[in-house]
């Protein structure tokens, strides 16, 4: 016989949780994602391109941003496999590892017209900080999508002893809680029910609605993709990025793979 609360308290607990850290989002965060939004847009404009790059779960991040319905053409997911949590043991260790970022950082074409977000909950591991800050030595423009509450509470483990959010040009605040888990169990030492995905995911679409609007109210079309489930949007895909290509030829290679 299957056992059932009358109510869902852990449920409801977290989805209140939730709305207050998206609530805090709007509060703290549109002045830094507006900065963000008009500096991305302006590179944008140029032919430039916005990569988001995340380690383990924040991999999700990236993939927010690219080939979405309602996106931006110009959006671009860095997911090297080593570290996405297929095998939660390699990534973890693999995100530790020093040295790494060089090397994924060198089989990206990342330009200096071009923007980065480096999304990382804790923004203590020692790939996203040493990509960050081989980006930022590139003279791109680099922003941290991070948890300031739970990178304020742990160390460092990278040999410059930075967390993400020391090396890059700007932070984005998720708005999350120390430890990223928000709903603590009675009678329990731990918590459930991570919001660093909910609240990332917000703060990376509010970003991507401030770039399409600034660009708007300079005289830019953005170029958006429609989904690819609606009848006819495959032809109105493919046209805008043709013209996209003949504008900036520099991102014939970047499409190579839509």
């Amino acid at each position: 016989m299957m056992y059932r609360m009358n109510k869902p308290a852990l449920a409801m607990e977290y989805y209140n949780r939730v709305l207050a850290g998206l609530e805090a989002i709007k509060n703290t965060q549109m002045d830094a994602i507006l900065k963000v939004a008009d500096e991305v847009a302006s590179r944008l404009e140029k032919g430039g391109i916005l990569y988001v790059f995340g380690s383990g779960h924040s991999h999700v991040l990236a993939e927010e941003v690219y080939a979405r319905a309602g996106g931006l053409f110009q959006a671009r997911a860095i997911m090297p496999p080593e570290l996405i949590d297929f095998n939660m043991d390699k990534s973890t260790l693999m995100e530790r590892t020093d040295g790494l970022a060089d090397v994924i950082f060198a089989t990206h074409n990342i330009r200096s017209c071009d923007a980065l977000v480096v999304a990382s909950n804790s923004g203590r591991n020692t790939v996203p900080v040493q990509f960050a800050q081989l980006a930022k030595s590139k003279g791109i423009y680099t922003v941290a999508l991070t948890n300031m509450a739970h990178s304020k509470g742990v160390t460092s483990r990278d040999k410059s002893g930075k967390k993400l959010y020391e090396v890059c040009d700007i932070a984005l605040d998720t708005c999350g809680t120390y430890g990223d888990a928000i709903v603590p169990v009675p009678g329990r030492d731990y918590s459930i029910a991570p919001a660093s995905t909910i609240l990332g995911a917000m703060v990376v679409e509010l970003l991507v609605c401030s770039i399409v609007e600034s660009m708007i109210s300079r005289g830019f079309e953005p170029p958006v993709m429609r989904s690819s489930n609606l009848d006819g949007t495959d032809d109105i895909n493919r046209r805008a990025k043709e013209e996209l290509k003949e504008r900036f030829p520099g991102l014939r290679d970047a499409f190579s793979v839509f």
